[in-house]
């Protein structure tokens, strides 16, 4: 009796081994890539990219100036030239940059440079940051399609090499799910989902 109970411990520790085993090999397998974007609150960029198939994880934070470890109040003031942005952590097997790209232009207006929806200030303002050539390319071509399809008379986005993204503070980290009642009346008030229809069409 007591060398079968030895024995199925035996199997159970082996096969809790071999599955930590396959969990390890197909994490280190997994190729991942990132890319960052602005397009007004970054509240609602991650609202709208976290749920994606194939996003990692998603963080938002503040990039595009020159200003060290800006806090909120700093940026908000508009004058560190920093504007609120998300990182995203994606599986390009899952989903490629061109889909990320295309459904950034349809979470935006391309047409305000100077903010996004009820939010206004160059902080705000909408910017493709690519992180290589690759990405720059992409992200150039998709915007060249933009303008054929003359939807827009004008796109104010920017397409910009990526500087140092410094990660916002915890309490902005996934806001929509922490404080939903707060977020859906301040996305209500903001009107972006109507704006964004306006400007896309639903």
């Amino acid at each position: 009796m007591r060398s079968t109970m030895n024995l199925i411990r035996q199997s159970i520790f082996s096969m809790i081994l071999y599955s930590l085993f396959i969990g390890c090999l197909y994490a280190s397998s997994t190729k991942t890539d990132t890319a960052i974007f602005a397009g007004g609150c970054f509240w609602s960029m991650q609202h709208d990219f976290e749920n994606l198939p194939g996003i990692i994880s998603t963080t938002v934070g503040y990039t595009g100036g020159d200003f060290v470890n800006p806090t909120y109040s700093q940026v908000s003031s508009g004058s560190t030239g920093h504007v609120e942005a998300i990182k995203i952590v994606y599986d390009p097997a899952v989903i490629s940059y061109e889909k990320l790209v295309d459904f950034y232009w349809h979470d935006t207006d391309p047409t305000n440079e100077f903010g996004q929806f009820c939010d206004s200030g160059s902080e705000y303002r909408p910017i493709i940051f690519y992180l290589d050539n690759q990405q720059q390319s992409i992200a150039m071509q998709s915007e060249k399609q933009l303008e054929k399809s003359k939807r827009f008379n004008t796109i104010s986005t920017q397409i910009l090499p990526a500087k140092t993204f410094y990660p916002a503070e915890e309490y902005h980290q996934h806001y929509s799910d922490k404080n939903p009642a707060a977020y859906h009346a301040y996305r209500v008030g903001c009107r972006r989902d109507e704006i964004r229809d306006q400007v896309w069409g639903k």
